[in-house]
């Protein structure tokens, strides 16, 4: 990075300190991470890509409505949203790049988490997000990803990629096409889901890895990664948990035959949003999370499936087929959750006692 950058910051956002010091931080692969120790203070340097992103001032009006509507008391955890600068703004253009500057918090990311105590701690976090502001009102928020969890949207554009495919349609390619074409039936539940159900403040991005969690991973120390924060549905958040944590392989296994649901910390997910909004929300809304789970394995396996008869031009491909395969891997988890509707029925039930009492 360049110095006349450092001094810049150092201005833009009256760092009181002689000497800042920067370094990379962080994998992440939209924007470019750093850490700033300014004297006795550690920041993360954000440098903001506006090609994935292309509103940013969608990003920064979500921001500020959260700041209106929330006290930092009303969380066990932090909420690292973005320190204004000297103008006022959350965003600082320096030396013709985007920036964003946020407190440091100490702790742990993972990717992966080991058992169920652990996912129920990180869906009590993400509950907790949803419950606090429960009394916003959602519709004021920006999409600032179009359509990011439209399924009828992804269903419009996985049949425009079938129509005129940029790839030959193989066996196999022909059978996924059939195979996500079959689950229309849960197009259906989601147009009467969005006819019933109220828009909540969601995160919408509700992976493990946004989330700071104590070195001994006990506690959730801060909730992370808040640009995709718009108006949805309280499944959407449930559901894309269901999909990174209660699945046995990650979404780049090949080993389909062996894909199945992790009870233990599907129980442990479950039981962490009923902890926290069973009595909050409507009972409707409570029973639409399982659904999330489905919903959201289908969503990104169509997506998947897009980019390959589109040919690839969306997801990063380590060889030609890998968004077929990312396609049979969903497709499998799909049909291993809709297995397991039973089990997670009686899961509900208890659940539903248990918050009566």
């Amino acid at each position: 990075m360049k110095e006349g950058i450092l001094d810049a910051l150092k201005a833009a956002y009256r760092l009181n300190a002689e000497n800042l010091s920067i370094e990379r931080f962080g994998s992440g692969h939209i924007h470019k991470t750093y850490r700033v120790l300014a004297g006795q203070n550690s920041y993360i340097l954000q440098e903001f890509n506006d090609q994935v992103f292309r509103f940013p001032e969608r990003i920064s009006g979500n921001h500020q409505l959260l700041m209106d509507h929330f006290d930092p008391e009303d969380l066990p955890f932090a909420l690292p949203l973005p320190v204004a600068n000297r103008d006022g703004a959350f965003f600082t253009r320096l030396d013709g790049g985007l920036y964003r500057l946020f407190p440091f918090i100490k702790g742990v990311t993972r990717d992966a988490i080991a058992e169920a105590g652990q996912a129920n701690r990180a869906a009590e976090a993400f509950a907790r997000f949803v419950l606090v502001f429960l009394q916003a009102d959602a519709e004021r928020l920006q999409d600032t990803i179009i359509d990011f969890h439209n399924l009828e949207k992804r269903f419009e554009q996985f049949d425009s990629a079938r129509r005129t495919p940029q790839v030959r349609l193989d066996r196999t390619t022909k059978k996924m096409i059939s195979v996500y074409d079959s689950r229309r039936d849960l197009l259906e539940k989601y147009l009467n889901y969005k006819k019933e159900l109220p828009l909540r403040v969601t995160h919408n991005d509700t992976k493990i890895n946004n989330l700071i969690f104590s070195e001994n991973m006990d506690r959730v120390n801060a909730l992370i990664d808040l640009d995709t924060i718009m108006a949805g549905f309280v499944f959407y958040d449930f559901g894309d948990l269901v999909r990174t944590v209660a699945c046995t392989h990650d979404e780049s296994s090949l080993d389909w035959d062996s894909i199945q649901v992790d009870m233990d910390k599907y129980s442990g997910l479950l039981e962490g949003f009923y902890t926290v909004l069973g009595g909050q929300m409507h009972a409707r809304e409570l029973a639409s999370l399982p659904y999330g789970g489905e919903m959201m394995t289908l969503i990104m396996g169509l997506r998947f499936l897009t980019d390959h008869l589109n040919g690839n031009v969306y997801y990063q491909v380590h060889y030609p087929l890998q968004n077929l395969h990312r396609a049979q891997n969903q497709a499998a988890l799909l049909d291993a959750l809709i297995g397991k509707r039973g089990e997670i029925q009686v899961l509900e039930s208890k659940l539903k006692q248990k918050i009566t009492r």
